[in-house]
């Protein structure tokens, strides 16, 4: 009587994990083909990189070529930093996006020697990348301090700087890993200072003027030097090379459509000096959208719309698309780490001296930054987007599910498998029937602890094209607009908690079915 009993009231359980993990893995098979990065044959994609004239040149491309071609324009704004839109673009995930002669020679092709456009698209042709279309400015490193204190110090170049090792330096972190950068600006110049901090560029004027930082680096376009309290020390060695702003772009993808690359000509030598700082200026100063100010530019009429309110900008017309994508990023990876992460738990659980290696392993994966993750996935890879990302929110949701799904194995109650083992059960029937069920809920809290990681993980794939409320948190920092920031932080939240509430309903509903 006993038997059937533990059939009826405990193997319910069991069927709903398995029907779970069935689905999960039909899912994950079906998943990649609504894949929300899924390129069609007729479009031209625009990336930038993550600080706000990158972000306008790249609307400006991307307006330009929905204005006088009929290609459909992708945009994949803030996309990283210059090894990963280079990469992107010799793989043809991008197809052309903005760039400055300086960094083509020195941190691209590592040859300062190099001096004519000519002589840079020789070394680019193999590649199947052109420069081309100059802008009309130029946007040179420089270091910048507060003028006050520049004067008190009697600093005036970038040499004077080797007297006072005290002063505290905040640097963009891409400037202090450049070839062009930190590391062979301090040789360059002898300078030995004891506290340089990384310092993500929207920030950098900020802490200038709070004293938090007392040196930082700067783009001679900076909407922030308009302020006549900063002032730019004198590169007195002659230390920066030329950085005349230019267009990158992918030869088989554009020159294949003529009207495109014609239509990107138009932008030859339009933008002055004084042109960019101004719309630096009205994004970062003003409360301008980016989408704004470009079309201001390429259309030649001022609009004057007002600034979105905080509601107006959450709920844009990209809202439907990112939610879509990080929806997308989140269950996806969940189901992967779901898929693998409990069976990895329940061998943890019966087999320790294989399971545990495993779950070491996974615990060190927790250790890695994501964006070091996301950089070394995509090496492996040899593409942006979403599967990198999917990869890397996988592997940082396995600990959680694994952790758990052994601890409640373990916290099974003995005298229920003993009386299991009594009616005949076998290892597998105990394990499937009783030990699985009854750890359900403690598992439910694994796969819990793991969506949350992966939600709030997930905004960071947007520093490889795969999209999500990233998007918006990462513009927010590049241009100092914390609305836009708020614009992408809040949706991610509610989605964590959505997915939170889900993820308990399943659990309750489980629980019943005891």
């Amino acid at each position: 009587m006993l038997k059937p009993c533990l059939s009826k009231i405990l193997f319910n359980k069991s069927r709903v994990l398995w029907l779970v993990l069935k689905w999960s893995s039909c899912l994950i098979c079906f998943l990649p083909r609504f894949d929300v990065s899924a390129q069609p044959i007729e479009k031209i994609t625009v990336a930038s990189k993550r600080f706000t004239e990158s972000y306008l040149l790249a609307e400006i491309i991307s307006q330009t070529l929905e204005n006088k071609t009929s290609y459909q324009v992708s945009r994949k704004p803030g996309l990283g930093n210059t090894a990963i839109l280079f990469s992107a673009l010799k793989q043809g995930e991008i197809d052309i996006y903005p760039e400055y002669v300086g960094t083509i020679t020195k941190e691209i092709l590592k040859d300062p020697n190099l001096k004519s456009i000519d002589q840079i698209n020789q070394q680019l042709l193999p590649l199947n990348i052109q420069a081309g279309v100059f802008l009309g400015f130029h946007n040179s490193y420089a270091l910048a301090m507060k003028k006050d204190l520049a004067t008190q110090l009697n600093i005036l170049r970038i040499s004077d700087l080797a007297k006072h090792p005290q002063l505290k330096i905040g640097l963009s972190h891409e400037f202090l890993g450049r070839q062009d950068g930190w590391p062979a600006i301090k040789k360059n110049y002898q300078l030995d200072f004891a506290k340089v901090i990384g310092l993500d560029h929207g920030f950098s004027y900020q802490a200038l003027e709070k004293n938090q930082v007392e040196v930082i680096d700067a783009y001679t376009t900076d909407a922030g030097l308009v302020n006549p309290n900063v002032v730019l020390l004198q590169d007195d060695q002659h230390f920066f090379p030329s950085y005349d702003a230019l267009l990158l772009y992918r030869i088989s993808s554009l020159e294949s459509k003529k009207n495109a690359l014609e239509a990107i000509q138009n932008l030859s030598q339009k933008i002055t000096q004084i042109d960019i700082q101004k719309m630096n200026y009205a994004i970062e100063f003003q409360g301008q959208s980016i989408e704004n100010v470009a079309k201001t530019f390429v259309s030649g009429q001022r609009n004057l719309d007002k600034p979105s309110t905080f509601f107006q900008q959450m709920f844009a017309d990209d809202f439907i698309r990112i939610s879509l994508e990080h929806s997308a990023l989140v269950i996806t990876s969940l189901l992967l780490a779901m898929f693998i992460g409990i069976p990895i738990g329940i061998m943890v659980f019966c087999k320790p001296q294989i399971g545990h290696p495993i779950l070491y392993i996974s615990g060190i994966l927790q250790t890695i930054p994501s964006l070091a993750l996301l950089a070394f996935l995509i090496t492996i890879f040899q593409t942006i987007g979403a599967i990198p990302a999917i990869t890397a929110l996988s592997l940082y949701a396995l600990l959680p599910i694994i952790e758990n799904t052994n601890a409640g194995l373990c916290q099974v109650n003995p005298a229920l498998k003993e009386s299991a083992k009594a009616l005949g059960a076998s290892f597998w029937v105990c394990l499937f029937k009783i030990e699985l069920p009854a750890s359900t809920p403690t598992i439910i809290s694994g796969i819990k602890i793991a969506a949350i990681t992966a939600t709030g993980t997930a905004t960071i794939a947007a520093f490889v094209g795969a999209g999500g409320y990233g998007e918006r948190i990462a513009q927010g920092l590049a241009t100092n607009n914390t609305q836009t920031m708020l614009a992408g932080a809040i949706p991610a939240a509610l989605f964590a908690m959505l997915m939170q509430m889900m993820i308990s309903q399943c659990g309750r509903y489980l629980s019943r079915l005891n």
